[in-house]
C-alpha cells in the first residue's frame, strides 16, 4: 500500500511539472525550436527510442557511473572506516582534505583529458572524485560517533581485528554512512553529464551537446527529462538496498 502512494505521488508530480511546462509554453513568446511544448519533447523521446539513440546513450552514462560510483564508494568506505580508528593520523590527512574537497571536479577535467585522452574514462573519473569526498568524510565521522560501548562488548567477548572492524565498526556505523552515499549518488549524478559533455563521444551528457549544436530543443528537453527520471530511480534502488541491508543486521 506505502509503494502504491509513493508512485501514486510520482505520478501526481510529474502530471503537475507537465502541466506547468505546457502553460509555460502557451504563456511565452518563444520560438518552438528554442522552447518546445511537452508534445514535442514527447515526440522526440519516441523518435530516440525507435532509432534506438537512447538507449545506446542511456547504456554508455550507466556503464560509467556504475564503475565510478561503486568504485569510488568502496574505497572511500574502506578508507573512512580506516581513518575514523586512527584518528591521530587523519588529523594531517584532514586538512588536504578540506583543501581538496571544494573543488568542482570539472576543474580537473583538462588535465584528465590530457592524461586519459577521451573515451569513458575522463567522465570516470569525474565521477568518482565527485562521489569521493562525501562518502570518505560520512563515513569518518559515523566510526568516531560510534557508542563507546561496542568496543567495550566486544572487548568482552575477545572480538579482535579483522572482525571488528566488519562485524562492529561497519554496522554500527552503516546509517550514518549511507547519508553519504546518498549525497554522493546525486552528486556523481550531476557531474557523470558534465563529464560527458566534454570528454566523451557518447552517454547522456554528449547526447545534450549533440542536440544543442543541432539546434534540437526538443531532445534536449526528452533527454533532460530522462536524465532526471534515471535519477530518480536510482535513489529509490539505493534506498531499497539499504534497508534490506539494514534488515539483514537487525536494524
Amino acid at each position: 500500500m506505502k509503494k502504491l502512494v509513493t508512485i501514486k505521488n510520482v505520478i501526481i508530480s510529474v502530471a503537475i511539472l507537465i502541466v506547468l511546462w505546457e502553460i509555460l509554453y502557451l504563456a511565452s513568446d518563444f520560438d518552438a525550436l528554442l522552447f518546445p511544448s511537452p508534445a514535442s519533447a514527447g515526440k522526440a523521446l519516441a523518435e530516440m527510442c525507435e532509432n534506438g539513440v537512447l538507449a545506446q546513450n542511456i547504456g554508455a552514462s550507466m556503464y560509467r557511473f556504475a564503475v565510478g560510483y561503486i568504485s569510488s564508494v568502496v574505497i572511500a568506505v574502506f578508507l573512512g572506516l580506516m581513518l575514523g580508528r586512527l584518528p591521530k593520523v587523519f588529523q594531517y590527512i584532514n586538512p588536504v582534505l578540506q583543501l581538496l574537497r571544494p573543488i568542482s571536479p570539472t576543474a580537473w577535467m583538462p588535465f584528465i583529458v590530457l592524461l586519459c585522452g577521451i573515451g569513458d574514462v575522463p567522465a570516470i573519473v569525474i565521477i568518482f572524485i565527485a562521489a569521493f569526498f562525501p562518502v570518505l568524510l560520512s563515513t569518518v565521522a559515523a566510526v568516531k560517533n560510534i557508542d563507546p560501548i561496542y568496543f567495550r562488548v566486544s572487548e568482552n567477548f575477545g572480538i579482535k581485528q579483522p572482525e571488528l572492524m566488519w562485524k562492529v565498526v561497519f554496522p554500527a556505523a552503516f546509517p550514518q554512512i549511507a547519508n553519504g552515499i546518498h549525497l554522493a549518488l546525486g552528486t556523481a549524478w550531476i557531474f557523470l553529464v558534465a563529464g560527458e559533455m566534454v570528454g566523451a563521444q557518447s552517454g547522456l551528457g554528449y547526447q545534450i551537446i549533440d542536440a544543442r549544436n543541432n539546434i534540437r530543443a526538443d531532445i534536449l528537453l526528452a533527454t533532460i527529462f530522462v536524465i532526471g527520471f534515471l535519477g530518480l530511480i536510482l535513489d529509490a534502488l539505493l534506498k531499497l538496498l539499504e534497508k534490506r541491508v539494514l534488515k539483514g543486521w537487525g536494524i
